[in-house]
């Protein structure tokens, strides 16, 4: 059995447009790195965090509380230290408390031999997210979990399920260097909607499941459309409307919120396309006057990965 793993823990998109809180999707190439070993000790200890400024008090931070609810309901005589090399900004939009909780319970579970079930895992992981924002969602640490898409059909009880996802589909990424914190964010939101949304969001939820499955990608690009929460949250991100304007020229085949920004989504069908999606991100950012980062992503379809292990 091991006793120390180092994995890679994938950024994520969240809602992807229509799905608010029960749609996700694992990113590829930017996520965080993390070591999880076996300690003598009992309980849990966050030794390091590089790349950013975080707690590393066990209780306050993400990566600390999942592993926490893990372990109360598994009998241990040994304990978990913790090393976090931050990759993921907080306040990205991108799962950046998703990857630390999602890649924690996931490792430990690893070197406990696998007692508990990914869909326990994500359980886990959601107590990380309501450390981080108040709420217990898991569209973010389900993709991360699961890799690919995700549908958290229900909460209660909680009943998540991967998603087709097809091999053309790629995922560009701007991220303004702006903080949007989700506590934030979902405070501006109302809590109802007219009858009419609800209707037209039903029907693009369904339509994107649809889209995945039979990979038709006209279908997905004309079900990515939310006329619930981007409305309202597209507010606080500078110049949105012109990098889904100009994406979509591109040839995007649809572009929307990450998480709850400030970063913003497109999905593309293949890689020459996502790359032109990239040059039309830039163009618009490089006018704003705000510094960005940008990335290009197939969708992950393994989710959490071993780097090393011993």
């Amino acid at each position: 059995m091991m006793n120390e793993i180092k994995i890679f823990a994938p950024a994520t998109i969240a809602n992807v447009s229509c799905g608010f809180d029960v749609l996700g999707l694992a990113l590829d190439t930017v996520g965080d790195e993390m070591v999880i070993r076996k300690v003598a000790k009992p309980g849990v200890t966050i030794t390091k965090i590089i790349g950013q400024n975080l707690p590393l008090e066990t209780h306050k931070n993400v990566a600390g509380v999942a592993a926490l609810a893990l372990l109360a309901e598994t009998e241990s005589d040994f304990g978990f230290e913790i090393e976090i090399d931050k990759r993921i900004k907080p306040g990205s939009g991108i799962g950046s408390s998703a990857a630390s909780s999602a890649g924690t319970v996931w490792a430990i579970n690893e070197l406990l031999g696998k007692p508990f079930s990914v869909s326990d895992l994500v359980r886990f992981a959601m107590e990380g997210e309501r450390l981080a924002t108040g709420v217990a969602h898991a569209d973010n640490v389900a993709p991360a979990l699961f890799g690919g898409f995700t549908l958290v059909r229900s909460y209660e009880p909680l009943d998540v399920i991967s998603i087709n996802t097809p091999n053309e589909l790629y995922a560009t990424v701007i991220h303004p260097q702006i903080e949007v914190k989700t506590s934030d964010a979902r405070e501006i939101l109302k809590t109802t909607v007219p009858l009419k949304d609800a209707i037209k969001q039903w029907g693009n939820v369904g339509g994107l499941i649809s889209g995945l499955y039979t990979e038709d990608y006209e279908l997905i690009g004309r079900s990515l459309e939310d006329y619930i929460i981007e409305p309202i949250r597209s507010i606080l991100i500078p110049a949105f409307d012109a990098v889904k304007l100009q994406s979509i020229k591109a040839g995007a085949l649809g572009c929307g919120i990450s998480g709850s920004g400030p970063s913003i989504f497109a999905l593309s069908k293949g890689k020459e396309n996502a790359l032109k999606v990239v040059d039309a991100m830039k163009s618009v950012y490089k006018k704003v006057g705000i510094d960005y980062d940008i990335h290009i992503s197939k969708i992950n379809k393994q989710g959490i990965k071993i780097l090393e292990s011993n």
